[in-house]
């Protein structure tokens, strides 16, 4: 992988590039579409590129459980198992470690609307340890111990354990163009001595993930295809704690391990992980991007909101990927350039119009809010599908437009124009 900048945003972090892979070029910044099972839900890839998609996101945990990274392996990798001729990424399963762990069956989000770090936990008390999932063994699917994360298929409850090496060798054996370091995402209620222990924890992950990969990328399938190693990320955690998140940043840009001509080697990129406050997500984000290194890309996880992403690239973010687009979309709501409309709402059952006017997409060119409406209240897959082209074609076009008013030096008025109309 290799990565240029072609034009920074005057006074902030945020820049346009391009990012190079053995299967494509990224024009920064991107959306990266979510196709966790390696499908984006109720689409065909090919209708994924045909929306202007340039990369696909899958999850290493579902890939492993279902079907097997082995199988994938045997499929000639990830895109060839689904037939995407474009670049690819695997997260490294340490998002499963806070969903099934600290998270599971309480509602937690990685995302809080918490304004007020001090009413967080402050001690370490019974009550934390309730927060993270410290409960009788058969209610507690995921297990962080300090070398691995013991956990239970939500398919078939087996028992599973990931480590840092372990998820590599998975990564290797799904064959995406650019993976991740194995890292705890912690919940957002968490105290700061936990997260302190925790990020401890995934700085000794990341430098065991490194290691590894350099290790043994040249037995990998994606080598023998490509002639190339496969780009690896570290991911910065910290929570919402300035000093942790710093820390983290600073540890992660630095760290360098001898591949095996004992040359000293780094991450060739950065995610930003964890959990934040809505209201200080921005703080956070600026915090990272302006330690770790100019010259390498930085992906945003788990985050997709379209004021959000106007927030991650000012503040110096190239990729980000989020479930919500295709979700909420299956659900039967839709991003326009007003906010977003519920289409299982009365209101559109005699609503013959476009969801968008002057929107490209197929959905839009071809179908009435009223039909999409009908097709939701019958219970139709159609609904789904037509709902996810609209939603990913408006994220993915809006992300491209940011580019392109980055290029053309007039993106803060692009996105106060955008966001004013979107807010009304």
């Amino acid at each position: 992988m290799k990565f240029k900048i072609k034009k920074k945003i005057k006074g902030q972090l945020g820049r346009a590039g391009v990012i190079k892979t053995p299967h494509g070029k990224i024009l920064t910044p991107a959306y990266v579409t979510v196709g966790t099972k390696a499908t984006v839900k109720a689409l065909k890839p090919e209708d994924v590129s045909g929306l202007g998609a340039q990369v696909v996101l899958a999850n290493t945990y579902h890939l492993y459980l279902q079907p097997g990274d082995e199988i994938v392996k045997e499929a000639g990798g990830l895109g060839n198992f689904m037939n995407w001729s474009g670049p690819t990424m695997t997260d490294s399963g340490g998002f499963q470690v806070f969903s099934l762990g600290a998270a599971f069956g309480k509602n937690i989000t990685k995302v809080t609307a918490e304004e007020d770090p001090s009413k967080l936990l402050n001690s370490e008390t019974e009550s934390s340890k309730s927060q993270r999932g410290f409960i009788p063994e058969h209610f507690q699917p995921a297990k962080v111990l300090e070398d691995k994360v013991i956990f239970r298929s939500h398919i078939d409850g087996s028992p599973h354990e990931f480590t840092p090496e372990k998820s590599i060798s998975i990564q290797n054996n799904i064959g995406a163009d650019m993976i991740f370091a194995f890292d705890e995402c912690t919940s957002p209620n968490e105290s700061i001595f936990y997260q302190r222990e925790s990020l401890d924890r995934t700085h000794r992950w990341a430098k065991q993930s490194l290691q590894y990969h350099l290790n043994n990328f040249d037995n990998t399938d994606y080598y023998k295809r490509t002639g190339e190693r496969q780009s690896l990320f570290g991911i910065v955690q910290g929570g919402r704690h300035e000093e942790l998140r710093k820390q983290s940043a600073k540890f992660l840009a630095d760290l360098k391990v001898k591949n095996q001509k004992g040359k000293l080697i780094g991450f060739d990129g950065f995610g930003i992980g964890g959990s934040f406050a809505k209201t200080d997500m921005s703080k956070a984000v600026k915090w990272v991007n302006e330690i770790l290194p100019d010259e390498k890309p930085r992906h945003l996880l788990g985050i997709g909101e379209p004021e959000d992403l106007f927030m991650a690239v000012e503040n110096g973010c190239d990729l980000f990927d989020c479930v919500a687009a295709t979700r909420i979309g299956r659900n039967g709501q839709i991003y326009t350039n007003h906010g977003k409309i519920n289409l299982k709402n009365q209101k559109f059952k005699n609503d013959f119009s476009k969801i968008e006017d002057g929107c490209g997409c197929n959905t839009c060119q071809n179908y009435t809010k009223a039909y999409l409406a009908h097709l939701f209240r019958a219970d139709e897959m159609l609904a789904a599908t037509l709902a996810t082209q609209h939603n990913l074609y408006f994220i993915i076009s809006l992300v491209k437009k940011m580019r392109k008013s980055i290029l053309n030096g007039d993106f803060n008025e692009f996105k106060d124009e955008w966001l004013l109309e979107y807010k009304k």
